[in-house]
């Protein structure tokens, strides 16, 4: 049986830090000064230090950003949220295909796997890089949309089925994500401390049959009963209202133990040496690593990456994979990222070279 792998991966981020801005901002939406407190409080906790907007941060009391398009009392609408979607979203994408040296291979493509769930419109983004890069008009593709944050495995269990049943396949897959574009404005702690987890990102990933890079072993999904409500999205006036429970670390670290034997084949943790697990926010990283008794140093680059970029939906998980190359670490690894359902999506993988 054909096998399929990760050939190459790129990484592009919007130009401007904004997380120091949205922290010192984020408080003033807060009417308890309590509440204004503890929100300071999680923050200095949460080990985030940077995210990335390609909205520029402002030093005017009552805006978050140069545009005034975050600003007290006007927070945009859902249709100035999308125009702002289809007018970066493509740039973003660009950046990231670059860096996997696109044009190269463009010639080659024979399907384009997209995965977002912060933007949409029509003709979308696929078509847009299409266009862009000049790509054949028979290239098959497919929108993966509002899986949130575990949409890449998804994606790249899809490639993988691809390649599979098309040796010659070569698949690209982005997953391109604009998390900062639904901050709300809301009295609220808990939405205030799930928008200090959103930054943007784009990742690009060539998948094929060539033996190099990450292979693609397995793959399991497993929807956890009686958590729908813990996690959830949906269209609003003002943008989309993305909703994370502080349930949800809990019921992670409650049923991974019940699961992890099928993600892993039946292997046991300590028998896996490398975790790519979603860095949905320090205490999911926390129950995680406790669910499943992986020691500190497993979560290492998953760490990272929420440090250095947040949370970016679904093209985090990626970033994670990318850092473990960057380390030029190797062996077997096991990948696992969260969304709405609540559900677990899993892959094994191996790190060749």
């Amino acid at each position: 049986m054909v096998a399929a792998y990760i050939n190459r991966i790129g990484t592009a981020n919007p130009p401007f830090d904004v997380h120091r801005r949205f922290v010192d901002f984020a408080p003033s939406l807060l009417s308890a000064e309590s509440t204004r407190q503890l929100f300071h409080r999680m923050a200095e906790r949460g080990q985030i230090d940077h995210r990335f907007s390609f909205l520029r941060p402002g030093l005017a009391e009552a805006c978050i950003d140069t545009e005034g398009f975050y600003q007290r009392g006007r927070f945009p609408d859902t249709s100035a949220r999308m125009a702002f979607f289809e007018r970066h979203a493509l740039t973003l994408a660009a950046q990231a295909l670059n860096e996997i040296d696109f044009s190269s291979f463009k010639d080659e493509v024979t399907h384009l796997i997209v995965a977002c769930c912060t933007g949409f419109y029509a003709p979308g983004i696929d078509v847009d890089i299409i266009n862009r890069f000049k790509l054949k008009p028979t290239v098959e593709r497919t929108i993966i949309g509002f899986m949130g944050c575990y949409a890449a495995i998804s994606a790249f269990k899809l490639a993988r089925h691809l390649v599979r049943s098309e040796p010659q396949a070569k698949v690209v897959v982005v997953c391109v994500e604009l998390c900062t574009l639904h901050m709300q404005e809301i009295d609220d702690l808990e939405q205030l401390l799930c928008f200090y987890l959103w930054g943007d990102g784009c990742s690009a990933s060539l998948v094929s049959a060539e033996p190099a890079g990450i292979e693609l072993q397995t793959f399991y999904s497993t929807l956890i009963a009686h958590s729908a409500d813990q996690m959830t999205f949906r269209v609003g006036h003002q943008g989309f209202d993305m909703m994370l429970s502080g349930q949800v670390p809990r019921t992670l670290a409650r049923a991974l133990p019940g699961c992890i034997g099928s993600i892993l084949g039946g292997r046991r943790a300590h028998e896996v040496g490398l975790w790519a697990v979603h860095p949905g926010g320090r205490s999911i990283l926390d129950a995680v690593g406790a669910g499943i008794d992986l020691n500190d140093d497993a979560l290492s680059c998953s760490r990272e990456v929420l440090r250095r970029f947040g949370n970016m939906s679904s093209a985090t998980i990626t970033f994670v994979l990318k850092a473990m190359i960057d380390r030029k670490l190797k062996g077997l690894g096991c990948g696992v990222a969260f969304g709405p359902g609540l559900v677990a999506e899993s892959m094994m993988f191996e790190v060749a070279g």
